[in-house]
């Protein structure tokens, strides 16, 4: 089904939105998968936040023009489907764990921050901890300190404790 010009428009502007606040974007091969699979994968990416569409290659060519991922026009042949989102690891694990367990699902190319990733560098990607994953870590490690420091401050009177019930078992 052929789109008119309207529409064309309406997507380039859509994608073009989505690529202006995108972090990262993946470039993935779907060449024989079968519906069923891809509509779990569009709901993966949904939960995630990513924005994953199948488009015409002519049209995200448009709409990455003259922005930091312009270099990815040119890997843009057959059957591609793209994989936009505002957390590059979370888009990069996303997409991986379904090509891990879906043969006929290739990912080919990644672009991070305007640099061309290979599909190894976004493996890479994928296995590094989430933005959660590391505010959490953040989290914990600055308050390990102060719960040291409160523990620590605990610890005089209830030692103080023991001893006194120690000398009343005594006696």
């Amino acid at each position: 089904m052929s789109l008119n010009l309207e529409e064309k428009k309406a997507i380039v502007a859509e994608v073009g939105a989505q690529v202006a606040k995108a972090q990262a974007i993946i470039l993935a091969e779907y060449r024989g998968l079968e519906v069923g699979q891809m509509t779990k994968l569009r709901a993966k990416t949904r939960e995630s936040g990513i924005y994953f569409r199948v488009l015409k290659n002519t049209l995200v060519r448009r709409a990455v023009t003259d922005t930091p991922y312009a270099g990815l026009a040119e890997h843009m042949v057959g059957p591609l489907a793209y994989g936009i989102g505002s957390d590059p690891v979370a888009a990069a694990k996303v997409l991986h764990e379904f090509a891990r367990t879906n043969d006929k699902f290739v990912i080919k190319i990644g672009a991070m921050g305007g640099k061309i990733m290979s599909s190894n560098d976004v493996a890479a990607l994928a296995v590094l901890p989430s933005r959660d994953e590391l505010l959490a870590k953040l989290m914990a490690t600055m308050q390990a300190p102060i719960t040291r420091f409160v523990q620590t401050l605990n610890e005089v009177p209830t030692r103080f404790v023991r001893v006194i019930a120690a000398i009343r078992d005594q006696k």
